[in-house]
């Protein structure tokens, strides 16, 4: 007679596919709505200081995001995002300054054009280069538009940028809301969070998959009949469309825009949340630019404060206080970079893993 044996204990323990993306699903969507409530209730809680604080982290991620588009999703360093995300925000206030009442919507739709524009222009010419070639061709595309804005006062008010009064959150014939530092906050948050889920959308579509692709392999996705040029093209789009309006939000949290947003700095401070939080994630750059932005709020006020503690006990620490706090910044990023190079979000993953 024939023994039947069972299957071992850990083979019937295996989920099925289906059932662990089930599970992941159910995981992913309950964090991120902890998330969510914890972000909405945080002007609730808060400081006002800190929940402006909160505000801007969530404008710098979702010049993350956008970033990420072109970095951990087609392979392409970009340093024009500085020029994306000062068009957004020159765009929204030429407009609030020619509208009276200031428009909300206008200013909004007329930033997302400025950024569009301009991120068509430099795709144009910039995505038939490849590697260090387009993130130079990126940079010096930024740098002109950097030096057209800071010259060309008549229009952009020069080195001393343009102000504006900031716009009523408004519906014709419904509502008009004056901005608070909450109701501005759920503003951002509602604009932040559904960016996040469009572009997660669009990254998990077969457009972002040819994305992927091209990150890969670029000769092969040409040979399959792709149209590598076009891809590259539209995501620069895509990725110039979302930085814009994250410098109309920008703009409107702080009632300015001045050239100071298309130097390059921007850019690399874009790529550098990148890198900390982890690329082709989404997540990780928003994680990556809180920790940025946290740890250079934290470390600017130390040195001062430990100066000020020293002289209370009758200790002379001269220097202490004007300490340059971006080395020690600059350390703890080349950390990262050596010991965490799949970003925070990758160390937590692998660990959680473990």
């Amino acid at each position: 007679m024939t023994e039947v044996r069972s299957a071992p204990p850990e083979l019937v323990a295996l989920p099925r596919p289906a059932a662990l993306r089930a599970r992941h699903g159910r995981v992913y969507w309950s964090g991120f709505a902890i998330v969510l409530a914890l972000l909405v209730a945080a002007p609730l809680v808060l400081p006002e200081y800190w929940a402006r604080l909160t505000t801007e982290i969530l404008i710098w991620g979702l010049v993350a995001m956008s970033s990420d588009i072109l970095i951990g999703y087609t392979g392409m360093v970009s340093f024009g995002h500085s020029a994306f995300f000062g068009l957004g925000m020159y765009g929204a206030a030429m407009a609030l300054i020619a509208t009276r009442p200031p428009n909300l919507w206008l200013a909004l739709i007329a930033g997302l054009i400025a950024a569009a524009a301009v991120a068509a222009f430099v795709a144009y010419f910039a995505t038939r280069l490849r590697d260090i070639y387009f993130a130079i061709t990126t940079l010096i595309f930024s740098q002109i538009f950097y030096v057209v804005i800071f010259t060309w006062t008549e229009l952009t008010g020069g080195e001393n940028g343009l102000t504006f009064s900031r716009p009523p959150l408004a519906i014709p014939g419904l509502f008009s809301l004056r901005f608070t530092t909450g109701s501005l906050h759920w503003f951002v948050l509602a604009v932040v969070a559904g960016s996040y889920l469009l572009l997660r959308r669009i990254t998990r579509s077969p457009f972002g998959m040819v994305l992927q692709s091209i990150r890969e392999n670029e000769a092969r996705t040409r040979a399959i009949g792709y149209p590598v040029e076009r891809y590259k093209i539209v995501a620069v789009m895509f990725s110039g469309l979302f930085a814009g309006l994250a410098g109309v939000l920008y703009a409107i949290q702080n009632r300015f825009a001045a050239p100071d947003f298309v130097f390059f700095v921007v850019s690399g401070e874009a790529v550098i949340y990148n890198i900390m939080g982890g690329v082709g994630t989404l997540v990780g750059p928003i994680v990556g630019a809180a920790a940025f932005l946290l740890l250079r709020e934290g470390l600017s006020r130390l040195f001062p404060y430990l100066a000020s503690v020293a002289s209370q006990h009758g200790l002379a620490l001269p220097g202490l206080a004007e300490f340059p706090y971006l080395i020690p910044l600059g350390i703890i990023f080349i950390a990262i970079v050596i010991f965490m190079p799949q970003g925070l979000l990758g160390f937590a993953r692998r660990r959680l893993n473990e």
